[in-house]
């Protein structure tokens, strides 16, 4: 309904109202929601549009229903003083060093109280007999996080002092990274959008485990672990951060908060200034079936709204001022609130006609610097079964920063207070802290035998300890010998296979095992037909909280789709986002569930890393552990597709990330050696380390495992056949993934049609033998006076005849990166330019990949090399153009980068 509508009788309204007051006080507010839903639908039925998905602009929980505030607020004020203080000393005295590092205030200072609230009431630590709450924790509001954890003494004034500056070892990093701090921080969060979708699936995570039986449910729900997002109303305009919403309400993840702190500002200016972006979001988390708690105004506004003659009218005011209007207010002053807020209405203006501006100002606060608002909506939170929680608190950028930055469009930038500025921070909050102290922006710390001081440390032990916190007693899992995947081991003689079916048989073999079993975890985005996957839903079965309540249309198949509360495999639609959260949360289980999880997330590679790298990226900062399957990878080996589909770069993408392992195998056993070593290592030995690997949709004979060939496989390169004639002419001809079948064609040819031997070498991770190269050559530069150290592909290359050259199906700077490391002539030959449909052989030939190139490459090599040379049996350019025309190359062909 509009809502400049005109109430023609406003006593029936009335009289309505009255009505759902008296229900609700006979009978609950269970049945007036009963009433109304079912007046609404009879209103539907008559074809009136239903109501809108938002309330009016004041607070969700009456004041009738608010708890009592069961703490100490005197001792919890005397804390927000020394965090209010400290959070901001450390950002000012970062910033009067030379590096000037930035940092962040504005943020914190606005959501400072809805923080405190949850750390002495609500968040359990690991010590809690239910298990520990996971925080996301806004990365902009890091400092605060910091300057509580240093009053626990978790972290030195040190740390606090090389706040951002962290190459000396003694810093504390910009936002929250678990990788630069793996004892702290749980999430990886500054990404904006990231933190959102990954809590969603953090939670339906922990769903997943207690279904399945791998963790135990609290009895009571209110006690039992939640994920709680603290977000900015700015980052909700990101896609990822709404776009899992429907998923949250479907699966009924009671245990998720989100908690949106809606100072009205993002970064340069109001988030919605024309309209309200509560009143928007209240509508989307509505409408997608979430919990809905409105934190909009202080216990000052109580009196004003329970007004029986002027409370509507105020109400309706409140409604009818938009944000750029509420960023105003609160940056101008109790006398400007009073003429150009209050004084829209006379009425209104007379009801503070007894306030000063002061009082005004102050008194009138936005309901998430209110203690006793935030904890009403956490209680609220923490005891709703059957839905996620999404609270929305209306706060103040910059909080009591004045005028450094209180509700100012600058307030994100602000890092550098003068010491008079903060010394109307000190005053404004009554800080401790000496004129001679604010000077020096000095550090602030109760006494240890102060009552705050021991109130602190008695609210979280009373929670189970203290958070963020990352503990290291991870359980490790004892990996069998490789002979586990003896079947990819052998020559399969005249039967072919994919790499693609051999990663599934590596699953299939891990689902089988009795201990580890339980702990697999398959993750498909609505491909697992695709990939080979459907005999998993019968042996694993879907998870689907609610089980199946249908007779699925292929019941009578051999393999059905089986939904079952306690299924394994995460089928997670056409969604490579909400995929690559649920992996992430699998991966990062054995830190924040302390259950060692065995994820396998399989997807299209060039849907891969190109759509995902930022949570791929976040993935590696929260130390993950588990693989990514890019399928049907390479620019050709998907016939048909097209450009959108084929792959010729997420293996440079997965290179990017200093803790990502990636191999491009061609042969089962490849897959087998490499996924057997990815166990070993992430869940026996305990390292922090993740695997990418590439795989194929082509079928093929597969050759048994060379003997001995294991090093050389996890090294990245090994020698797959060494030829064994006596030709004067010889190269090294190098390939990996869908191209090294080209490879070894290409040596046939060499041999048969032009009398040259190959030796084949197999690099089934390029990526690898470039970190191996690099690490030796750092070596080397600060080792000066040692044995100088070779690399891998050195060792390999080293003393052997002939050019090298190098083949992929990907585009050439994936092989370029080892130029340095190989002795002698090199020549690479890859994929770029954009992909299109056809067969592969066509693919191979027009991105200049195939067989017959790879002769041709071989040829020119060696011709280049003979230039000068006389003797017998040399090859010439001429040789090259008999090549040339001998496969139908034809030399003026369009290059395949821009054709």
């Amino acid at each position: 309904m509009s809502t400049d509508y005109h109430d023609l009788d406003p006593q029936e309204t009335a009289e309505w109202q009255e009505a759902i007051d008296v229900v609700v006080e006979r009978l609950g507010a269970e049945r007036a929601r009963h009433l109304l839903q079912k007046t609404i639908e009879k209103a539907f039925e008559s074809g009136i549009e239903p109501p809108d998905m938002q309330t009016p602009y004041v607070n969700t929980i009456p004041v009738g229903q608010q708890p009592v505030y069961p703490g100490n607020l005197e001792l919890e004020r005397h804390i927000l003083r020394a965090l209010r203080w400290n959070a901001t000393a450390m950002v000012v005295r970062a910033n009067r060093k030379p590096a000037s590092p930035g940092g962040h205030i504005a943020s914190f200072q606005s959501s400072a109280i809805m923080y405190e609230v949850g750390y002495n009431h609500f968040w359990k630590g690991h010590d809690h007999p239910n298990g520990s709450d996971m925080l996301f924790i806004q990365g902009h509001t890091a400092p605060g996080t910091y300057a509580r954890a240093f009053l626990e003494g978790r972290i030195g004034e040190d740390q606090l002092e090389n706040f951002r500056i962290e190459a000396g070892g003694k810093g504390i990093s910009s936002y929250p990274h678990p990788y630069l701090m793996p004892n702290f921080w749980q999430f990886s969060t500054v990404s904006m959008g990231l933190g959102p979708i990954m809590a969603i699936y953090q939670a339906r995570f922990l769903k997943y485990l207690e279904n399945r039986e791998l963790t135990k449910k609290a009895e009571n729900h209110a006690e039992g672990r939640k994920v709680w997002a603290f977000l900015g109303d700015g980052e909700m305009d990101e896609p990822q951060s709404q776009g899992a919403i429907a998923l949250a309400s479907r699966e009924k993840l009671d245990n998720l908060v989100f908690v949106v702190n809606c100072n009205l500002q993002r970064l340069d200016g109001p988030v919605r200034g024309n309209s309200k972006i509560v009143q928007e979001l209240e509508g989307n988390f509505r409408g997608a079936g979430w919990n809905v708690i409105k934190v909009l105004w202080g216990s000052g506004w109580d009196r004003l709204l329970a007004d029986p003659q002027y409370g509507q009218l105020l109400r309706k005011l409140m409604m009818e001022c938009i944000d750029g209007e509420y960023q105003n207010f609160k940056n101008k002053g109790g006398a400007y609130i009073r003429e150009r807020f209050f004084g829209k209405y006379p009425e209104l203006k007379s009801m503070v006609a007894d306030m000063s501006d002061d009082q005004i100002y102050y008194d009138l606060i936005r309901g998430g610097h209110d203690q006793d608002k935030v904890y009403a909506a956490y209680h609220n939170a923490v005891h709703s079964v059957g839905r996620p929680t999404v609270i929305l608190m209306h706060t103040v950028k910059g909080y009591g920063m004045g005028e450094a930055g209180e509700g100012m469009n600058i307030s994100h930038q602000q890092k550098k207070l003068s010491s008079d500025q903060l010394l109307k921070l000190r005053d404004r909050f009554n800080i401790p802290v000496s004129e001679q102290q604010i000077e020096s922006a000095e550090f602030y710390k109760p006494a240890a035998d102060s009552p705050e001081m021991q109130y602190l440390h008695e609210r979280r032990q009373a929670l189970g300890g203290y958070l963020p916190n990352r503990p290291h007693n991870f359980e490790t899992l004892a990996i069998p010998e490789l002979s586990m995947f003896d079947a990819l081991l052998k020559d399969t003689g005249e039967r072919t296979l994919s790499t693609t079916m051999a990663m599934v048989r590596v699953m299939v073999a891990i689902a089988r095992h009795k201990e580890l079993g339980p702990r697999l975890v398959p993750i498909v985005p609505d491909e697992a037909r695709t990939f080979g996957m459907e005999g998993m839903f019968r042996q694993v079965g879907i998870y689907s909280p609610e089980g199946q309540k249908y007779e699925p249309e292929d019941a009578n198949d051999i393999m059905p789709y089986k939904e079952t509360q306690k299924g394994q495999l995460l089928e997670e639609g056409i969604n490579e986002d909400g995929a690559m959260s649920s992996w992430i949360a699998a991966s990062t289980s054995y830190a924040n569930n302390h259950k060692m999880m065995i994820p396998f997330y399989i997807f299209y590679s060039m849907f891969g890393f190109q759509r995902i790298g930022d949570l791929a990226w976040a993935a590696g900062d929260m130390l993950a552990r588990g693989f990514l399957v890019g399928g049907t990878s390479g620019r050709t080996t998907l016939n048909g597709e097209g450009l959108q589909h084929q792959d010729g770069h997420s293996q440079l993408f997965a290179g990017f990330i200093p803790n990502c392992k990636s191999y491009d195998p061609t042969f089962a056993y490849e897959v087998a050696v490499i996924a057997h070593d990815g166990m070993k290592r992430m869940y026996q030995d305990g390292e922090n380390v993740f695997y990418y690997i590439t795989t194929l949709n082509e079928n093929y004979t597969m050759p048994a495992l060379p003997e001995g060939s294991e090093a050389g496989i996890i090294k990245g390169m090994y020698p797959f056949r060494t030829a064994t004639g006596k030709a004067a002419n010889r190269v090294q001809l190098l390939g990996c993934g869908s191209i090294l079948r080209e490879v070894i064609a290409a040596a046939d040819l060499l041999q048969a049609d032009w009398g040259v031997d190959a030796d084949i070498w197999a690099t089934p991770s390029l990526n690898e033998l470039a970190r191996d190269g690099a690490a030796c050559a750092r070596w080397n530069l600060l080792h000066p006076d040692q044995e100088a150290r070779k690399p891998w592909v050195t060792q390999c290359l080293e003393g052997q005849q002939g050019p090298v050259i190098a083949s992929t199906d990907y585009i050439r700077t994936f092989a370029e990166q080892i130029r340095a490391y190989v002795p002698g002539d090199f020549h690479v030959l890859g994929t770029d330019g954009f992909g299109r449909s056809d067969s592969r052989e066509a693919l191979r030939a027009h991105f200049e990949v195939d067989r017959h190139y790879v002769t041709v490459a071989a040829l020119k090599a060696l011709a280049d090399q003979q230039k000068s040379s006389k003797a017998k049996g040399n090859i010439t350019p001429q040789t090259v153009l008999d090549a040339l025309a001998k496969y139908g190359i034809d030399p003026e062909k369009p290059n395949p980068l821009y054709a």
